[in-house]
């Protein structure tokens, strides 16, 4: 079977696009843009098939449209919750997360965060949550949707999101401060079924290094306005 026939089985490669990601998609759901809209008319004009984009707000909801059947192929972070239903590819971008706290906070560094007494305002579902919910010992997370949002509305004591929205809801927002640490680096794949062949997800794979490699990824980013965002190193084989 070719890799065609397993992701565009009756002839359209459909999409998942998470429009609730700025750095990778924006736009809306009748003109999507991005890296992550380029890359899959990339990935349709390999394989020779019209490309269907199906949009939403959040990862999760995009995750669950590969889960479920929806869509073929999703662009989302690696994290091991996911793997267990999806097979991923290398990353193709980095970017990282970081925490937002009021101007007069005494919390300065990402160990000052993780305490008792300190509420942390996520997205839900996103990969900063699934990556805290496992990694934090005692901090609590508080989930809405929006990270910054919820931190607001919440009056919480510290909000966690992606650098370029955090660092841009802080410049808008009066009293508030970004941590420069961060507290992860989210590594952005193509993510297919589990269902898929090792063939079709290998196939994809090298599409998405040759892609990294000829400067197609760094072209996007750039022309999409997130020239500021790292393109992922190469790697050698599907995750």
């Amino acid at each position: 079977m070719e890799p065609v026939d397993e992701l565009a089985p009756d002839g359209v490669l459909r999409a998942s696009i998470n429009l609730g990601n700025p750095v990778l998609a924006q736009g809306d759901a009748s003109n999507p843009a991005g890296v992550t809209v380029d890359l899959a008319r990339e990935i349709a004009h390999r394989l020779g098939v019209p490309v269907e984009f199906v949009c939403f707000d959040a990862a999760r909801k995009s995750f669950e449209a590969l889960t479920t059947g929806a869509a073929t192929l999703g662009f989302m972070a690696v994290e091991p919750a996911r793997a267990e239903q999806v097979a991923f590819t290398a990353p193709y971008a980095l970017i990282e997360g970081v925490y937002v706290v009021p101007d007069d906070s005494p919390l300065s560094t990402v160990a000052d965060i993780d305490v008792a007494g300190v509420r942390i305002g996520v997205k839900e579902g996103s990969a900063y949550d699934l990556f805290l919910t496992r990694t934090l010992e005692h901090a609590e997370l508080v989930r809405g949707a929006e990270g910054t949002d919820v931190y607001v509305q919440e009056s919480l004591e510290a909000g966690a999101g992606i650098r370029q929205p955090v660092s841009a809801f802080a410049e808008r927002t009066p009293g508030q401060r970004v941590i420069d640490e961060a507290f992860m680096q989210i590594r952005q794949a193509v993510a297919v079924p589990k269902s898929l062949s090792d063939t079709a997800v290998r196939w994809l794979h090298e599409t998405v290094e040759e892609l990294k490699a000829s400067g197609f990824v760094a072209a996007s980013l750039e022309a999409n306005g997130q020239g500021g965002v790292r393109v992922a190193p190469a790697e050698g084989r599907a995750q």
